[in-house]
C-alpha cells in the first residue's frame, strides 16, 4: 500500500522473574513490529524500580546502536513502542514509552490507539494546573492514572478506574516498579497478545509475530476490556471491564497493517487476506491474462484471487526492500518519491498482457494512479485494479491517520468509474462491506468498519486532526 491509511504504532512489554537482558528481548520485538510504526521507537527498562530509557526517531536499528542498546543495562522488566505519530507530532517529547515519576513511584507507558475524549481529559487536567510535556493523548492516559493511583492501593485498581473514563481505541503496557500491566479497551479496537517465554516470564505485544521473534509460546489475546498484571513470576487478571460491550477490531488490522505471520484473535492474517482476494474474484470478475499484487500487503489477495478465478498469479513489481514503508512518510511528496525507487515492473511478466492489480486500499488515488502507469510504461496491454477492501469514505477515530474526508478520493467522485478514469485503471472494483466480515472465519469478534460505512461502534467527535494540540496562533 502506498498512498494509504497510517497505523500509528506497535507496543511490546516483557517480565522476567529475574534481572537479564530484557532490554535485547524488546530490541527484537520492535524489530517486528517495526511495520506498525517508522518515525519513532523508545525502550525503557526496570531495574529493581530505577529506570533506564533509550528512545529517537528512526528505525530500530537506526536508534538502538549497540552501544545505546547496552546503556540501558539488565533488568526484569521492559517495555517497548514504535510509533507513526496520529495524535500529537513526530517530536521527541511524544515518543514512547512515557516515563512518569510520581510520589508513588516511576511508570513507564507505551500505547497503541487513539482516545476520542482526549481534548477533554487533558482540558480537564489543564484547568487544574497541570502541564503537559507532549502534544500525544498517551499522556493523559498515564495523567488520568496517576491521579487515580494516588487514591487507590495499586496501579492496576487505578487503571481499572481509569477506564470508565477514557474512550476510544487503546491497547497499553504499563511498567512499574514491581509489575507489567497490560489493558485493551472494551470495543478492542486495536490487538494486543500475550506469550510465555520459560517457566516465569511472559511478554506482551501489538502481535504474534512479535512473540515468535524471541521464542515466546503464545498462550492468548488480551481479552476487550481486560487488564493483565505480571508480578511476582505469575499472570493474573481483571475482567470487570469485559463484556459489557459488543467488541469491534478493527477490520483494517486483517487487511493490512499487521504482519501476515500474525494471528490476531484466532486468525491468521495471512488467510484473512486470501479470503479477501478470493471474495473479491466472486464479486468482480474480469478476464485476463495474469494476477499480480502490489507488494507486500497486496500479494495475499491477489494469490486468493488468482486460486478463485483460475486466472494465473505473477510477479508484476520487484520492490526495493531497502525502503521503509512510504506511508510513514509524513508529506505527499515524501510518499510519491518513495514510490519512484521502492518499485520496479517485471516488463517480461506483464508486456503485452491484461493485467488484474492488486492492492489493499486506495485513500488520495494518486500514488495508485503511478502504480497504474508503471504497469503501462511496462507495456500492460489493459490494467484493471481490484481493491481487497470498500472505498473509503469516512475518516478513523480509533489510531488510524485519515483525519477528514477531504483527503479521500472516493469523496471526491461520485462513481467508481470516475476513479478509475482518475486512476488511469480500465476498471476498478472494491470488495464488498458485507464480504469484510467474513476475513477472519476463526474470529469471533466483529469488526469496526466505520471508515467504510460512517456507522461507528461508539460516538465520535465531529473531526479529530492530528495536530489539535499544535496549531499556530492566529
Amino acid at each position: 500500500m502506498f498512498d494509504q491509511l497510517h497505523e500509528e504504532c506497535g507496543v511490546f512489554g516483557i517480565y522476567e522473574n529475574k534481572t537479564c537482558d530484557v532490554a535485547h528481548a524488546a530490541y527484537l520485538a520492535l524489530y517486528a513490529l517495526q511495520h506498525r510504526g517508522q518515525e519513532s521507537c523508545g525502550i525503557a527498562v526496570n531495574d529493581r524500580g530505577v529506570f533506564a530509557q533509550a528512545k529517537g526517531s528512526g528505525l530500530v536499528q537506526e536508534v538502538f546502536t549497540r552501544s545505546r542498546l547496552e546503556s540501558l543495562g539488565l533488568g526484569n522488566i521492559a517495555v517497548g513502542h514504535v510509533r507513526y505519530s496520529t495524535t500529537g507530532g513526530n517530536a521527541l517529547s511524544n515518543i514512547q514509552p512515557l516515563v512518569i515519576r510520581h510520589m508513588k513511584g516511576n511508570m513507564a507507558i507505551a500505547h497503541n490507539g487513539n482516545l476520542v475524549n482526549a481534548y477533554d481529559i487533558r482540558r480537564s487536567f489543564e484547568l487544574t494546573g497541570a502541564i503537559f510535556h507532549s502534544t500525544s493523548d498517551t499522556e493523559s492516559i498515564a495523567y488520568s492514572i496517576v491521579r487515580e493511583r494516588l487514591k487507590t492501593k495499586t496501579t492496576e485498581q487505578a487503571i481499572e478506574h481509569v477506564m470508565t473514563q477514557i474512550r476510544g481505541a487503546y491497547a497499553c503496557v504499563v511498567m512499574t516498579a514491581t509489575k507489567l500491566i497490560a489493558f485493551r479497551d472494551p470495543q478492542g479496537f486495536r490487538p494486543l497478545c500475550i506469550g510465555r517465554l520459560g517457566e516465569q516470564a511472559y511478554v506482551v505485544a501489538s502481535e504474534s509475530c512479535a512473540l515468535d521473534s524471541i521464542g515466546a509460546a503464545f498462550v492468548r489475546d488480551v481479552l476487550p476490556g481486560e487488564i493483565v498484571v505480571f508480578e511476582n513470576g505469575q499472570m493474573r487478571s481483571i475482567k470487570t471491564h469485559c463484556g459489557k460491550t459488543k467488541p469491534h477490531i478493527c477490520v483494517f488490522e486483517y487487511i493490512y497493517f499487521a504482519r501476515p505471520d500474525s494471528v490476531i484473535e484466532g486468525s491468521s492474517v495471512q488467510h484473512a487476506r486470501m479470503r479477501a482476494g478470493r471474495f473479491l474474484a466472486q464479486e468482480s470478475p474480469v478476464d485476463a491474462d495474469i494476477v499480480i499484487g502490489v507488494p507486500d500487503s497486496g500479494i495475499d489477495a491477489a494469490l486468493g484471487y488468482a486460486q478463485e478465478s483460475g486466472i494465473p498469479y505473477g510477479i508484476g513489481f520487484i520492490k526495493n526492500k531497502y525502503i521503509g514503508r512510504s506511508f510513514i512518510q509524513p508529506t505527499q511528496g515524501q510518499r510519491e518519491d518513495a514510490v519512484r525507487i521502492k518499485l520496479n515492473t517485471v516488463r517480461e511478466n506483464i508486456a503485452g498482457k491484461r493485467v488484474i492489480m492488486i492492492d489493499d486500499s486506495i485513500v488520495r488515488g494518486t500514488t495508485c494512479a503511478r502504480i497504474v502507469q508503471l504497469l503501462r510504461d511496462g507495456g500492460a496491454k489493459e490494467v484493471h485494479v481490484r481493491i481487497s477492501s470498500p472505498p473509503f469514505r469516512h475518516p478513523c477515530f480509533f489510531g488510524t491517520d485519515v483525519d477528514s474526508q477531504e483527503n479521500l478520493i472516493a469523496c471526491q467522485f461520485d462513481t467508481i468509474d470516475e476513479i478509475a478514469r482518475e486512476i488511469g485503471a480500465d476498471s476498478l472494483a472494491y470488495l464488498s462491506v458485507e464480504a469484510t466480515h467474513h476475513l477472519a472465519e476463526k474470529s469471533n469478534c466483529s469488526f469496526c468498519d466505520g471508515c467504510f460505512t460512517g456507522h461507528y461502534p461508539i460516538a465520535v467527535p465531529s473531526e479529530q486532526p492530528k495536530d489539535k494540540f499544535e496549531e499556530k496562533i492566529q
